[in-house]
């Protein structure tokens, strides 16, 4: 082969697999994380929020957009296994996302106008668990039925304990309770009433934003402090009180996590061992009294519930993933598909073929 030739297949090589390697990651969802630490710390009087080890957990609720690309990725038929879209979720004005049959094959989901950057609703305990098998398995075509879970197709019964090595997982009560609660700086710091890290004044319950003649569904300007979306205050999109923007209304949890008042209630795996019930914690957009926020409320369900003010957020293992695109195993087979293609074509210029 001639010294041009090397170089030309060097070149398009390269090329090809930035561009696979790059189209792959483009479609990856990205999660921001942030860190809960104070290894080791006490619970609470409520007897929450122990936690013996560092770990990280989503700064934000796991939103309609994200949950598009699982759909997308794990269904691109729109055959719906396991029930992983509920049709509520396009049908009602709080629902995110819409299907269309006709669509091609990997965009039959999308998300709604003004929803995208809303939490995801109408989600069980099952569907959490199949996006943390999902991202376990490096996203794109990966198994939803393994990796931190093994849920063997089934929707309903016993929810099972995450596997052994999760790195994307449901957090446990007491995970969730102190990303939320706990006032950090220490094993013995203590715990605050609200998230917004307030104790003794309920969170103002937010408005939603009318942008001209349209909707936006968010907080503006975006409010920090003592603020949460509760009581059905959020008025937008036709509808006495909805999903707002997560992000957008009220202030973080010590940890650096929004939302952890309002907005969506949040599925946890109470103790982690299997059972029939898991937890869900935080409050949401609907419920009216600030006790529905605070640290003293708490609510089991079975796993197959699914509302629309139910969401989830995942947790990960500190020095797990650190919010970096997975690339989709399917993207790295495309490139090695087009380098093959590409060495075929040089072989038979080479021998004039």
């Amino acid at each position: 082969m001639a010294p041009g030739c090397k170089s030309l297949s060097a070149s398009l090589l390269a090329a090809l697999l930035s561009l696979a390697l790059a189209a792959t990651a483009a479609h990856a969802v990205t999660i921001d994380w942030v860190t809960v630490g104070d290894p080791g710390n006490a619970a609470d009087t409520t007897g929450y929020g122990a936690v013996a080890d560092s770990l990280q957990i989503m700064k934000y609720e796991w939103t309609n957009s994200q949950y598009v690309q699982f759909l997308n990725a794990v269904d691109p038929n729109g055959a719906n296994p396991n029930s992983i879209y509920n049709n509520s979720m396009g049908s009602d004005p709080r629902g995110g996302i819409s299907f269309t049959s006709g669509a091609g094959n990997g965009s039959k989901y999308a998300a709604k106008t003004n929803m995208g950057d809303k939490p995801v609703n109408f989600v069980s305990w099952w569907d959490a668990a199949r996006v943390a098998n999902w991202l376990q398995n490096g996203q794109g075509s990966g198994s939803t039925e393994t990796g931190a879970y093994t849920l063997g197709n089934a929707t309903s019964g016993t929810a099972p304990a995450k596997n052994a090595g999760a790195q994307f997982y449901i957090p446990t009560e007491n995970e969730w309770y102190k990303a939320a609660y706990y006032k950090g700086s220490g094993t013995n710091a203590g715990y605050w009433e609200y998230a917004t890290q307030v104790t003794g004044t309920a969170p103002i319950a937010v408005g939603a934003t009318v942008v001209g003649t349209g909707t936006s569904g968010g907080v503006s300007p975006v409010i920090s402090g003592n603020f949460a979306n509760y009581n059905s205050e959020a008025d937008w999109n036709g509808q006495d009180g909805n999903v707002t923007t997560v992000g957008t209304n009220g202030g973080p949890s010590v940890y650096g996590a929004f939302d952890m008042n309002g907005n969506l209630i949040e599925w946890n795996d109470l103790t982690g061992a299997a059972g029939s019930s898991r937890g869900l914690r935080g409050g949401d957009w609907y419920f009216g009294g600030a006790f529905s926020l605070s640290s003293s409320n708490r609510i089991e369900f079975g796993p197959s519930s699914e509302l629309n003010v139910i969401g989830f957020r995942l947790a990960s293992p500190l020095g797990g993933p650190s919010g970096v695109p997975e690339i989709d195993p399917a993207g790295v087979r495309l490139a090695a598909a087009l380098m093959a293609g590409v060495l075929a074509l040089l072989e038979r210029r080479r021998f004039g073929r």
